[in-house]
């Protein structure tokens, strides 16, 4: 069962965080910051990955702590849940469009933890989130994942839809990276044998 639980308490936020990569998108999110539970749903939705968050965070400051704090739960999980590796697909990519809004996520779950991150100087924030913290929490995730996430806005002009294309983008380059292919046969994928 490739499942992992996880709590993680610092003096700004507690956190508690379980998933099942080989689940079918069910999830419970309560993190206080109501636009970031839709992001954190509509993650586990096009992921496939089962998710359960509970956050209690010190929003009365502002949701940066949360958001960032729940990317590197949700990283230690995922690469927890993934063991040794053996047999995924290793690397995924995905465009989602959103009315004018494109995004696209490439990932590569190597143990080699990089983000690119390109937005045009000045993409809208979403309601209740500024736009800087989606790039704080996909850095988050690939520093925790350990993953090589590059992750690009092509177009969108509504700080909702960036937002929203930029998660279901990442969301289903993971549910593709974190496939078991069964031509694999449980190898790693990899020429270094190891990831």
């Amino acid at each position: 069962m490739r499942q992992a639980s996880l709590k993680r308490d610092t003096a700004e936020t507690r956190i508690s965080l379980s998933l099942n990569l080989d689940g079918t998108g069910k999830s419970s999110i309560k993190t206080g910051v109501p636009f970031f539970d839709h992001m954190l749903t509509l993650f586990s939705k096009h992921s496939l990955i089962d998710l359960e968050v509970e956050v209690d965070g010190d929003i009365e400051v502002d949701a940066h702590h949360t958001v960032e704090d729940t990317g590197i739960v949700l990283g230690d999980a995922i690469r927890e849940a993934l063991g040794d590796k053996a047999g995924i697909q290793r690397y995924g990519h995905a465009y989602v469009p959103m009315d004018e809004t494109l995004a696209r996520v490439v990932v590569d779950l190597s143990n080699r933890p990089f983000l690119a991150f390109v937005a045009p100087a000045g993409t809208p924030d979403a309601p209740n989130l500024p736009f800087t913290l989606v790039e704080e929490f996909f850095r988050a995730v690939a520093s925790n994942l350990r993953a090589n996430i590059h992750a690009d806005l092509l177009a969108g002009r509504d700080g909702h839809h960036i937002a929203e294309g930029l998660f279901k983008a990442l969301a289903r380059a993971l549910r593709v990276a974190v496939t078991v292919d069964p031509r694999q046969e449980g190898a790693i994928p990899s020429t270094k044998a190891v990831l």
